[in-house]
């Protein structure tokens, strides 16, 4: 190709990728759309006193209990996800949505919604939120199957009830809304 023929070819590319009309470009329809991500996942079952935190990779497709937060202040809260976030390096974090059994929405689903929002802006990371119904029934049902009865289970509850959060998340992520 002559040199003022290829110049001409670059100059026109130049200019569709800076108005943004290159079809060719790595900027497509479909990249606007969330995909799920890959990689390890924390979830969490927030609580006015106590959040649990379960954890699981999108290999696998599988969760497991992490740990529990028993704090109600946020400074505290939020230091502690940050070091878990630090050693598990997420690619995104799921939040139980908790709403009534007909899915209409009561005071702790604003304040999930709350939660979730501030970790998106503290740690830069993609939340999903997901209907978490029933989650702290087949967490109690769990631990009870592993003998864990009772007081026993309180310690343990919020972080098995993350733990089916994540693995609803897994089993059908499709079903999550992006915050």
């Amino acid at each position: 190709m002559p040199d003022s023929r290829r110049q001409k070819t670059e100059d026109r590319g130049q200019q569709q990728a800076r108005s943004g009309n290159n079809q060719s470009s790595a900027v497509s329809p479909q990249s606007s759309v969330f995909s799920p991500p890959k990689g390890t996942l924390l979830a969490f079952d927030f609580g006015t006193r106590r959040i649990g935190i379960a954890k699981g990779g999108t290999l696998l497709g599988k969760a497991a209990p992490l740990a529990t937060i028993d704090a109600e202040k946020n400074e505290t809260r939020f230091a502690r996800i940050a070091e878990l976030i630090l050693e598990w390096q997420p690619s995104a974090l799921v939040v139980g949505l908790p709403c009534n059994d007909d899915g209409t929405p009561h005071q702790m689903t604003a304040l999930s919604r709350r939660f979730a929002n501030r970790l998106k802006g503290r740690f830069n990371l993609p939340v999903m939120l997901v209907d978490e119904r029933y989650t702290s029934a087949a967490a109690s049902s769990a631990l009870n199957e592993q003998g864990v009865h009772g007081r026993k289970q309180k310690v343990l509850l919020d972080q098995y009830a993350a733990q089916q959060i994540l693995q609803a998340y897994f089993d059908e992520p499709t079903a999550a809304q992006l915050v």
